[in-house]
């Protein structure tokens, strides 16, 4: 037997991935456990969790993985603090104290986290742990792959060419240039949180239009190779740690929104000027995200892409690299930002020991499971009322057809940002009014911010087109509602007649499946809204506590766990 553990840590959305004898066992996210939104810390829980769900302890393994080099890190760091020296002075003590503190030994801490010998503990890079989870979980033998994030050591963007065991670096654009640093700019820019808010700007660009492309051009620019520079004297993200952009940028676009203001997108002529801004950012990544695909397949020839790395998450962007790039096939697995850094880093190691590729990724609940047991114990010391359906799957159809929101937290949780089933609030997508009352009442989040479907793989065609591709299922692309369709679809279909559709196959998604296939029984729609267990600010449900704790302080109908079923009493 061989086991691997991966650990991304330390920036943002810190994981551990393990893989025995080849296969995906667990992958899970710090914050699962910690409650913190994008936890970095040391991911303690989450690799223990890990190691439990394969009833292991730390010894058993042969290696562990850090999903990057933070000497490297170190060494751009300084020289990108030096060569910006004085600008960066107010940088210095911050950044040195975080890359020399803890950072810097982090393979010491890990190895004292799981009480192993440190000559155990490995590195490899950050964007060749982008480019092994994306090529080694997918189902191609070979493909191009393309990792575009922020930054890693000193690269931003990475292009590869993936064959069985192998990845081969064809190139990479280096650090300040960044289609992820732009992105996380205009997020600032647009009072939202970076490395929380860019799916925000994404929902908010549908409702702008891109009339700022002439300001853009001095921002991103683009060559025919498919390269590009940022415009330097815009941005203040390698001088000013706390905001990415500087007073040109200001200047060329306008003063920027203030954080935490209510949106007023029908009546603020300025909001309509900051969703204009926010579709010409959308529209220059996705220019430059095409352009990059485009190289990739010219200089690789192959069929299949790849994509990791905080950008591939933007699902719209996706969808464009399908339709004109010129694959046929593109996949993205749905931890693609840093988290899922652990999980190249654990197949690397796998690759590096046994001398074989890892099984793909089938599924992405690879979380820890909910305990009915546990449920049941904690419902009856809170004083919930609780029932025990004979059908439990059949009853969750029968309350959403009937117009309630329905949590659900059954089995092992996601991996990755989207809720794909296993913890998720349901409800009905015919009504604009259900889109609304969510937004309003239970995720209390902005009223631009769409849902997503989960729709029967096989009934997909008849409501939607653009649908059929290795990304629906992870829910990393969008598709398109059919016009024939639109007014029966209203609380899942966004303003640009799109939606962030999820293919639900029984093989893979069985409870949701059925649900799903009940759904149809009852009312002709094989569909529901489909939105994440959490609360603004929260990250989705883990255990059957949390999950039940969403219950108690949010406003939904009804929550199934596991087998049990809590309902609240209409006034």
């Amino acid at each position: 037997m061989s086991a691997v553990l991966g650990i991304s840590a330390y920036y943002h959305d810190s994981a551990a991935a393990l893989i025995v004898d080849g296969e995906i066992v667990a992958a899970m996210q710090e914050e699962r456990f910690s409650r913190r939104k994008n936890d970095a810390a040391l991911p303690r829980q989450a690799a223990f969790a890990c190691l439990a769900e394969a009833g292991l302890a730390p010894g058993d393994l042969d290696r562990v993985v850090f999903y990057e080099d933070p000497f490297a890190r170190l060494e751009r760091v300084l020289l990108s603090l030096i060569r910006t020296f004085p600008r960066s002075w107010r940088q210095f003590p911050s950044a040195i104290r975080a890359q020399v503190g803890s950072k810097i030994w982090v393979l010491d801490g890990i190895a004292g986290m799981l009480g192993i010998p440190r000559d155990k503990v490995t590195t490899t890079s950050h964007h060749r742990s982008h480019a092994a989870s994306a090529f080694f979980a997918s189902p191609y033998r070979k493909a191009a792959v393309l990792t575009v994030d922020g930054m890693g050591e000193d690269v931003s963007t990475g292009m590869w060419l993936g064959e069985d065991t192998s990845l081969t670096c064809l190139g990479a654009i280096e650090y300040p240039h960044s289609i992820g640093l732009l992105y996380a700019a205009l997020t600032a820019y647009l009072g939202f949180e970076v490395n929380e808010g860019e799916y925000k700007v994404m929902g908010l660009a549908a409702f702008g239009k891109p009339r700022f492309k002439d300001e853009f051009a001095k921002l991103l620019m683009l060559r025919s190779d498919g390269s590009f520079e940022l415009g330097m004297p815009y941005f203040a993200f390698h001088t000013d740690s706390d905001i990415a952009f500087g007073p040109k940028m200001e200047a060329l676009l306008g003063r920027r929104r203030p954080r935490g203001k209510a949106w007023d997108l029908d009546g603020s002529e300025e909001d309509r000027r900051y969703a204009d801004i926010a579709a010409s950012l959308q529209w220059a990544t996705e220019e430059a995200l095409v352009a990059l695909a485009r190289e990739a397949q010219r200089r690789t020839g192959c069929e299949h892409l790849c994509l990791a790395g905080g950008v591939a998450l933007n699902c719209v962007a996706n969808a464009r690299i399908l339709k004109e790039s010129g694959f046929s096939r593109v996949f993205v697995q749905p931890a693609a930002g840093d988290a899922g850094g652990a999980l190249g880093a654990a197949m690397l190691g796998a690759i590096e020991l046994d001398g074989r590729r890892p099984k793909p990724m089938t599924t992405a609940a690879l979380g820890a499971p909910v305990s009915n047991d546990a449920a049941r114990e904690l419902a009856d010391k809170l004083g919930l009322e609780h029932t025990t359906p004979s059908d439990v799957l059949c009853t969750a159809a029968e309350l959403v057809a009937q117009g309630n929101v329905v949590a659900l937290a059954r089995g092992r949780f996601e991996w990755g940002p989207r809720a794909l089933g296993q913890r998720s609030i349901l409800a009905a997508p015919q009504e604009p009014a259900m889109r609304e009352r969510l937004n309003r009442a239970v995720k209390k989040r902005e009223p631009f911010r769409p849902f997503a479907p989960a729709v029967l793989s096989d009934r997909a065609d008849r409501w939607f087109s653009e649908h059929d591709n290795d990304m629906a299922p992870y829910m990393t692309t969008i598709g398109r509602v059919r016009e024939s369709r639109a007014s029966e679809l209203g609380a899942i279909t966004h303003v640009d007649g799109t939606a962030r559709v999820q293919t639900v196959d029984g093989s893979t998604s069985p409870d949701l499946h059925r649900i799903l296939e009940e759904l149809e029984k009852k009312n002709g729609v094989p569909i529901s809204l489909n939105t994440s267990l959490n609360g603004n600010g929260e990250p989705i449900v883990g255990s059957e506590s949390d999950a039940i704790g969403f219950f108690v302080s949010h406003s939904v109908d009804a929550m199934i766990v596991g087998d049990i079923l809590l309902q609240k009493r209409r006034k």
